[in-house]
């Protein structure tokens, strides 16, 4: 039976992975547009953050598209199929829970934020 509802379960996931990549591609705003001089303070300021996240996570679409309307920069991680990504948010983070923002400040201490809401609010705080 086990196996039954695993295979269920990939079979449901194989489906609605194109079906969901195809809808964020579709559905993702255009950037905020921003004089050349601002867009680089903010491309400057976004070389400190970096989202882990997993490409088919309904949570991790939300916050890219959020991230392609306000016009940033910041370095995608694949915690799913990128071993290192994975351990460095376990240790950094403490739980491999994505999305989640790893924010490096000025001080070098990282900051790990977990929730897409919470990031989006973060990120719209900072650069809307």
């Amino acid at each position: 039976m086990r196996i039954v509802v695993r295979s269920f379960f990939r079979l449901l996931r194989l489906i609605l992975t194109p079906v969901m990549l195809t809808m964020e591609k579709l559905t993702t705003p255009k950037p905020i547009e921003r004089s050349s001089e601002k867009q680089a303070q903010v491309d400057q300021q976004t070389q400190k953050l970096a989202l882990y996240q997993f490409r088919a996570c309904p949570f991790c679409v939300k916050v890219r598209k959020e991230i392609a309307r306000l016009g940033l920069k910041i370095e995608i991680r694949d915690a799913l199929n990128d071993s290192e990504h994975r351990q460095a948010l376990l240790e950094g983070g403490g739980k491999s829970t994505v999305p989640c923002l790893r924010i490096a400040h000025e001080n070098g201490q990282e900051e790990w934020l977990y929730e897409s809401n919470d990031i989006i609010a973060w990120l719209r705080k900072q650069f809307a």
